[in-house]
């Protein structure tokens, strides 16, 4: 059921072309980022403010990105020690050169593992 339900997400979703394998970070946008920061990653403002990803000036240099998702920042939770490293890379590349990015430079999951913050005492790794 889990399958039908997410083939069903990934065919109505407008990150992923149709026509070509999911880029892996597509995948834990889709999973994980979008439910937040939108089909669009333009953000919402509601109960609070969650930040737009698409046309983010942020994200031009990979150690932001990199210390926000592993540490969280604001409302945002931590993801380290819930995704791993290559996860957290793939993500951040994807963001870094989909909606309206396009900052270009490969994220590493050593890069995650040298530049992130430590997942907190308790949490898995």
């Amino acid at each position: 059921m889990k399958t039908i339900f997410i083939a069903a997400l990934l065919a109505a979703t407008p990150v992923l072309a149709k026509d070509a394998p999911p880029h892996p970070g597509a995948i834990v946008y889709l999973e994980v980022c979008q439910a937040c920061h939108m089909a669009n990653a333009k953000g919402a403002v509601g109960a609070g403010r969650i930040a737009a990803l698409a046309g983010n000036s942020n994200l031009a240099y990979p150690e932001y990105p990199i210390a926000v998702v592993t540490g969280g920042k604001g409302a945002m939770p931590w993801f380290r020690g819930n995704l791993t490293d290559q996860q957290i890379a793939d993500v951040i590349g994807y963001v870094r050169t989909h909606f309206g990015n396009d900052y270009r430079g490969k994220i590493t999951a050593a890069q995650v593992a040298e530049l992130g913050v430590k997942a907190p005492k308790g949490n898995r790794e």
